[in-house]
């Protein structure tokens, strides 16, 4: 595998002290905390948090500024705070060079997949901007009695909704949730990853710049056990991104306040390639949804059947296509696969190929690092022979290892494919459309792409993304994007009758009437 060229620019052409002051400087905490850049080691940028012995405080402080700014920025109409997400759509792709370099440098992934967080977000933002007023306005509803209830269902705002958003994508998985719950006309406290947080900062200045009011937008920055706990304490809503366990904790903790939250966990995504599929497209295909941003993004796959009778030739196509992946971490377009972005993801990458590999499994393509090409960089990898009871069959990996499996019959493929507690996301190629189709919808996941690995369902923001079991609860884009951060109110107004005996009837005559008038609805197929 070979890696690509450089750009020549570095870490200090981007990430200057000017830069880093301008984007912390709303951020509460009195500690401080350095952040590194993947690609090279190198310090990226050392920034305010909120340590164990401050943590109340600073949270405190967040949520108290976010509440006394929420009230007037949900007066607003509707369009008015529709209208910050249109103006920030075009900022996004106006200054999408910035985000890619300050993503790259966060994360290490290549520059096109920093470019789909851009597509993402800057999808999100138009999505909301333009559907917002149909999904908030008031509904109005057929009333106990026709004519004489008028109903009128309207979205309340949540309040201040509590945000922890992860590393991996911290353009879309920070500012692509907050767009819905802020145009609801919520104030938001996040806590970004620390190792990302310039990037999620950067959106925010963005937003602001858009017309948001800084203080609706809270940030605190800080060690997960240690500010996690304090947010979901005092959030009125709480938004997710994370690992399964500590979504159950976040649940829990939620939970017992009686306050709702979404929570989108982790996978162990499945592709399908179905004896009628189109080899060529099915390989490339494969590449993408295994490999990009290194695999660590929560719909990647990593689990990858092939139907017995071209088994064979798709792994031969599969396994020459990884082998001519160039990796590199050049803040330019050019390299097909970027680096780890820690070195407890590279040490859990290398562990589970090599558990794999004890136990008999073998290394088709990949397995091994590449500290030639950076300090967290490992070669994309295609292992075969892969068992239960190897870490690498059951567990998620977050990484660019993915394993081949072989079926006989589709049953046999579904059956495989739903054999675990998560349900995230899953990919069906075949050249028979309708088939493949029946095949997704016997899939047990969230998001099921055709002949596609993950953007088709994901970039289709008017429809919900989210997993099943153990992969999570809720849903972002769509209409459940944003209603999760409202609360349902009924308004229902009695006009001339009461719901009761009323001139002169008696109890036993109301009883008579009101039972001739529900039959009378149904007959009229009254809703």
């Amino acid at each position: 595998m070979a890696s690509a060229p450089g750009s020549g620019r570095s870490r200090a052409d981007v990430v200057t002290p000017e830069l880093v002051a301008r984007l912390t400087s709303q951020v509460i905490g009195g500690g401080r905390t350095t952040s590194t850049a993947p690609l090279t080691g190198e310090t990226l940028a050392e920034l305010p948090q909120a340590t164990p012995e401050s943590v109340q405080e600073d949270v405190d402080t967040a949520f108290d500024r976010a509440r006394a700014a929420q009230p007037a920025w949900a007066d607003r109409p509707v369009r008015q705070r529709a209208a910050v997400l249109l103006r920030f759509h075009d900022l996004v792709l106006r200054r999408q060079a910035e985000a890619l370099d300050l993503i790259q440098l966060e994360t290490g992934k290549t520059r096109l997949h920093a470019f789909e967080e851009v597509l993402a977000v800057a999808v999100a933002a138009r999505h909301y901007g333009r559907k917002a007023s149909d999904y908030l306005r008031p509904k109005r509803h057929t009333g106990a009695i026709p004519a004489l209830t008028r109903v009128t269902e309207l979205r309340q705002p949540r309040g201040v909704v509590g945000q922890i958003a992860p590393w991996n994508y911290p353009l879309e998985l920070s500012v692509g949730d907050a767009l819905p719950a802020l145009l609801a006309g919520n104030a938001l406290v996040m806590k970004p990853d620390t190792e990302t947080a310039l990037t999620a900062l950067w959106a925010r200045e963005l937003l602001v710049e858009a017309g948001l009011p800084a203080e609706v937008w809270q940030v605190v920055l800080g060690d997960g056990p240690v500010v996690g706990p304090e947010l979901v304490a005092r959030a009125d809503y709480v938004s997710f991104t994370g690992s399964t366990r500590t979504g159950r904790e976040v649940a829990q903790q939620a939970a017992a306040r009686l306050v709702g939250s979404s929570l989108e966990l982790g996978g162990k995504n499945a592709m399908l390639v179905l004896p009628d599929a189109d080899l060529g497209k099915a390989a490339q295909g494969a590449l993408r949804a295994a490999y990009s941003s290194a695999g660590q993004l929560c719909v990647s796959v990593e689990r990858l059947y092939v139907h017995e009778s071209v088994a064979e030739d798709f792994l031969a196509r599969f396994v020459a296509a990884t082998k001519a992946m160039r990796l590199g971490g050049s803040l330019a377009y050019g390299a097909d696969m970027g680096s780890l972005v820690s070195q407890r993801q590279l040490d859990q990458v290398a562990g589970h190929v090599a558990d794999a590999v004890e136990q008999g499994a073998t290394v088709l393509a990949g397995g091994r690092a590449r500290p030639d090409v950076g300090p967290l960089f490992y070669e994309p990898t295609i292992l075969d022979g892969v068992r239960p009871g190897m870490a690498v069959c059951a567990e998620e990996t977050f990484g660019p290892v993915v394993s081949i499996y072989r079926y006989a019959t589709e049953d046999e493929a579904v059956e495989l494919a739903n054999a675990t507690p998560y349900g995230l996301n899953a990919s069906v190629w075949g050249r028979d459309g309708r088939n493949a189709r029946r095949v997704a919808a016997r899939l047990r996941a969230g998001t099921v792409n055709v002949n596609e690995g993950y953007a088709a369902a994901y970039g289709s923001v008017q429809s919900p993304m989210g997993g099943m079991g153990d992969s999570g609860l809720g849903r972002r884009h769509g209409s459940e994007g944003i209603l999760k951060y409202t609360e349902a109110q009924t308004v229902a107004h009695q006009r001339v009758l009461p719901m009761a005996p009323s001139l002169g009837m008696s109890d036993e005559a109301y009883a008579e009437f009101m039972t001739r008038s529900l039959r009378a609805l149904k007959a009229l197929r009254f809703r």
